[in-house]
């Protein structure tokens, strides 16, 4: 057989498994969104049995020996269908020497601490999730250790899963630039006497207006509601099943608008990018290679970038105030003011921009150190509630507010650096963005769809083919450069604050 035989029988092989993987993630949505209590478990089970028959799909021998030809020989092959064999091939050696057995083990543990965990924070006690995220780290340790490449920790390997290249000591540099500039930042904006009133955020929205809203932002970010699937869980996410399917899902709080609405336009820009890569990319095999931080930069940017700048906020005031007259007495510039009100607190999904990296950062600390095996799982609670003390000055007030509010833990560790390194990603990029077009001035008439453009051209179109450092370089010119965001917020909360002439 030729390249072109080889990769024609590899693909039809892919057909099957990519299907059962959608299948698996299905039962995940249905798990999440719909699925009743007492189910939880049952659903559990089906998972682990679904990933079985992963599997034994992808320890096929006809599959692997496929695999390996075409990674060792890829001639005739379009870059496309390359990085596709090359993607595949990269899970293989991860996962090569996890036998049946623990596979199994590792799925079914997962998903039962996924469902602990929302006991738990029920409960608001830790003491109901510990036993299961003690088995966790303990197997996700115990599949790491089965690979041939071993990284300098555990925790560099996972990191580098999620980020390839990334490692502890990218990160540490990474953390310490921003606390050197953010910290100060925020103490100075503590010191400076103004005083922002948010208290109208806080105005009863009923549920059914904040649903149409959110629909509405997501229309104007440039979703197709007839690929798009929109629902509520308990904590946030958005997946897809295939470029013409995505799921988004978001949580309502009658007396916190905002919440919903970032939250939309958070989960909303994961969707975007999940059906607007190249249509290459889909038939080939070859779409959602892109990595996390890639994917966080683009729902980052427009949550936060866009979403909570002046132009936009005087862009959605009109379509609030239609919300029962709630918002009536709201200027643009007080509704500018009121989203971007820096207090530090305890809850990530509702921080501030420019205090969000420090959640991150108490998270990083403490999932590196749980890895590595330098936290017992027991001093989680206190460890989690004195990094909140040293790097945000507040006190946690109990587990579910504290260490049990994400559900990151229940199925992968090192995906949390991500979102403060899309934070960087996005603001790079946006420099770049504004040598093209006037990005606000679009975004004050309401017209985001130069942005989505942009973004199709010079970050969708390459994400899945290509590593992060290459990947923003493309972009931007330049590596990973971390004085834009830095500078993005001192310029924009200095004047805020009136910390700038």
């Amino acid at each position: 057989m030729n390249s072109r035989e080889k990769l024609q029988k590899l693909f039809t092989l892919l057909d099957e498994i990519e299907a059962m993987e959608r299948a698996e993630g299905r039962l995940g949505f249905d798990r999440d969104c719909v699925c009743p209590p007492a189910g939880m478990d049952t659903v559990a089970e089906d998972m682990a049995y679904v990933g079985k028959a992963l599997y034994r799909l992808t320890h096929d021998g006809e599959y692997l020996s496929l695999l390996a030809d075409l990674k060792a020989d890829p001639a005739g092959l379009t870059p496309v269908q390359k990085r596709a064999v090359e993607k595949r091939y990269e899970g293989y050696l991860r996962e090569k020497n996890v036998s049946q057995e623990l596979s199994f083990r590792a799925d079914l543990t997962a998903q039962r601490a996924r469902n602990a965990w929302l006991r738990a924070k029920e409960a608001k006690d830790f003491s109901l999730f510990r036993d299961d995220l003690a088995a966790l780290i303990e197997v996700t340790r115990e599949v790491v250790l089965t690979r041939d490449e071993q990284k300098p920790t555990i925790y560099d390997s996972l990191l580098s899963d999620h980020e390839p290249g990334g490692s502890i000591s990218q990160l540490d540099a990474f953390f310490d630039a921003l606390k050197k500039r953010i910290v100060p930042l925020v103490r100075a904006i503590g010191q400076s006497g103004k005083k922002i009133n948010a208290s109208f955020l806080s105005r009863s929205v009923p549920i059914p207006r904040q649903e149409a809203f959110s629909r509405w932002l997501m229309d104007r970010e440039g979703l197709d509601r007839d690929q798009l699937v929109f629902m509520t869980t308990e904590h946030p996410f958005t997946t897809h099943f295939g470029g013409r399917d995505v799921r988004v899902t978001t949580h309502y709080y009658e007396d916190n608008f905002v919440s919903n609405s970032f939250s939309t336009l958070h989960e909303g820009g994961h969707a975007l990018f999940m059906v607007n890569e190249p249509e290459e990319f889909y038939f080939n095999h070859a779409s959602d290679n892109m990595t996390s931080a890639m994917h966080e930069c683009v729902s980052r940017f427009y949550e936060n970038i866009i979403g909570r700048s002046e132009a936009f906020c005087a862009f959605i005031l009109p379509e609030m105030k239609r919300c029962g007259g709630v918002f009536d007495d709201v200027t643009a510039r007080r509704l500018y003011e009121g989203v971007n009100l820096v207090k530090p607190d305890f809850i990530r999904v509702e921080a501030d921009e420019l205090t969000y990296c420090l959640h991150i950062l108490v998270r990083y600390e403490l999932e590196k150190a749980l890895i590595n095996g330098d936290l017992a799982v027991d001093d989680v609670p206190e460890a989690w509630n004195d990094g909140y003390k040293t790097y945000l000055g507040v006190d946690v007030p109990d587990d579910s507010l504290g260490c049990l509010q994400d559900m990151h833990w229940t199925y992968s560790f090192g995906y949390f650096p991500s979102y403060a390194l899309g934070n960087a990603y996005g603001a790079q990029i946006l420099h770049t963005m504004e040598q093209s077009f006037d990005v606000f001035g679009q975004v004050a008439a309401g017209d985001l769809s130069g942005i989505k453009a942009y973004l199709k051209d010079h970050v969708f179109a390459a994400a899945s083919l290509l590593d992060p450092d290459p990947w923003i370089r493309g972009i931007t010119g330049e590596g990973l450069n971390v004085t834009y965001y830095l500078a993005y917020l001192e310029k924009k909360f200095g004047a805020l604050y009136g910390l700038t002439d």
